[in-house]
């Protein structure tokens, strides 16, 4: 038989059962909120004020910008930054330019990491942990290390001014390699036996039981490698020159090399900015739900 339940100790004046002490309790609601959502509130601050300053005054005028008085809300909201970064520079072009690298460089990186991930953990190869600790390695080599070898082999090959001399050398991905492997070596090894019985090979099995199960990982891997293609600024500044192969943070240097330091070229840049960054806010608005569980479920091996 179980225990009887204890009851709640009872106030020695009143005859009332207490509450046991909650978060909100007297007791305990000043180190709830100096250690939880005090610093929570301050983080949040500090991310999202300079963008929403920046979306707000890509509407004002120029003089509510340079201004000694502080002007938080645009007396007349216009669009007009909006249509003279427009017309300053190609922005359609530039545009056009960062969905096809992003797509093709996002896709092809996603692919290559499931792939890579899969034979790490369930093909028998030699010399596979050694590659793994290689995959680690990566993880700590900063990218701007291989700039300049990078640019003297897409150059030697003719890739200056070309979609594939943008994407091809960032095609590997080691963080999403990484979180993915981590992922797959929590699947059962059940069901990857019950795929073989059932004659699967290794292509089918990773297409039809591996991928499905690991979608919240993957769609973490996949924001991540679009975030990261879409707002790569310095390789596409290197290799290209010409305007018909930039991407949109290199035409925000045109932008601003076209606005010179006039007062009025704030607000414009302001605005191409916020071009910028919108296309990435709607892809995270997207796929968050599956941020936190693709970030998570990988952080504890079996």
């Amino acid at each position: 038989m179980s225990a009887p339940a204890r009851p709640a100790p009872e106030s020695a004046e009143t005859g009332v059962p207490r509450r046991a002490n909650g978060p909100f309790s007297r007791s305990n609601l000043g180190a709830t909120l100096a250690g939880g959502y005090l610093p929570l509130i301050l983080a949040t601050l500090v991310m999202v004020l300079p963008l929403l300053w920046m979306v707000v005054s890509s509407f004002k005028a120029p003089h509510e910008i340079l201004s000694t008085d502080l002007v938080v809300l645009p007396e007349q909201p216009s669009l007009s930054n909006y249509e003279a970064a427009w017309n300053s520079v190609p922005i359609p072009r530039f545009f056009l330019n960062s969905v096809i690298v992003t797509t093709i460089g996002s896709s092809i990186k996603v692919l290559l990491a499931i792939f890579t991930a899969y034979a790490l953990v369930f093909v028998r190869f030699p010399f596979k942990r050694v590659i793994f600790v290689l995959i680690l390695v990566a993880l700590m080599v900063p990218p701007q290390v291989s700039i300049l070898p990078n640019y003297v082999l897409i150059a030697g090959l003719g890739g200056v001014n070309t979609y594939w001399g943008i994407i091809l050398p960032g095609l590997g991905t080691a963080f999403g390699t990484f979180l993915l492997r981590q992922f797959f070596l929590t699947i059962p090894p059940a069901i990857l036996e019950a795929a073989e019985i059932d004659g699967a090979g290794h292509l089918r099995t990773l297409i039809s039981v591996v991928v499905p199960i690991s979608v919240p990982t993957v769609a973490t891997v996949a924001l991540v490698t679009i975030v990261t293609e879409w707002n790569d600024y310095i390789w596409p500044l290197i290799i290209t020159s010409e305007a018909s192969r930039m991407t949109l943070p290199v035409g925000l240097t045109a932008l601003s090399n076209s606005e010179g330091n006039t007062g009025s070229g704030w607000g414009i840049l302001m605005a191409g900015t916020v071009l910028v960054i919108a296309p990435v806010l709607i892809v995270f608005a997207m796929l968050q739900r599956h941020i936190v569980s693709g970030l998570t479920q990988g952080s504890v091996t079996g």
